[in-house]
């Protein structure tokens, strides 16, 4: 089964619990206002993969890095939820967790049930839901952007976590690539990145 996504990344410790991977899927149908990502949006963006070349990538990141799990962004992962949950049928199969962030409210994912929202929600571990609302705005919790967000801690993986949430920072991964261009993700205010890249000069590139 194929995929659109925006970027694949082997490791990161800012998206999710632990060393993670974490992949960003091209394509969203909610189009939150203020979204720090929105050239996601468009479904004819980004590039084409397979679900199994991007198992490949994850295994060779659990085995080069040590990872822990993996972590679906967007754009919306649930737009393309039956490639998803195939994907995170082998993750879960390698040993790994699976968190994943949605627009969608969890009620609504429930709700609409469209084809491979349950196969996606039996996978998820740690679902962080809700659309971001640029007036609630709350970067106070790890990982969530808005105070309308929750955290659905869907299997026992991470439930631990529910009263150390306070502890844990919001954190911004900043990489130079090979060409130049600088690309950042975590979570960081829109003040906070505009002193970040004041004066670098060249088109800078964030997820969020």
């Amino acid at each position: 089964m194929k995929l659109r996504i925006h970027r694949f990344l082997p490791l990161t410790t800012v998206e999710g619990p632990g060393k993670r991977a974490c992949l960003w899927v091209q394509g969203c149908s909610i189009h939150c206002r203020g979204c720090g990502v929105p050239w996601t949006w468009s479904t004819k963006g980004g590039k084409e993969t397979t679900v199994q070349q991007l198992f490949s990538e994850i295994v060779k990141s659990k085995h080069q890095h040590d990872i822990e799990g993996v972590t679906f962004l967007g754009g919306e992962p649930f737009d393309q939820a039956e490639a998803l949950s195939e994907l995170a049928a082998l993750v879960k199969e390698a040993g790994l967790s699976v968190m994943c962030f949605s627009g969608y409210t969890y009620e609504t994912i429930l709700a609409e049930n469209k084809p491979g929202y349950s196969a996606l929600l039996r996978q998820v571990d740690l679902l962080i839901d809700g659309p971001f609302v640029q007036e609630q705005l709350d970067l106070s919790r790890p990982w969530i952007g808005s105070a309308n967000q929750h955290y659905r801690f869907l299997t026992s993986k991470y439930a631990d976590l529910a009263s150390q949430l306070h502890r844990i920072p919001n954190k911004l991964e900043i990489r130079i690539e090979r060409d130049g261009t600088v690309a950042l993700n975590g979570m960081a205010t829109q003040e906070e990145l505009r002193l970040l890249t004041n004066g670098l000069g060249e088109r800078t590139k964030g997820e969020q």
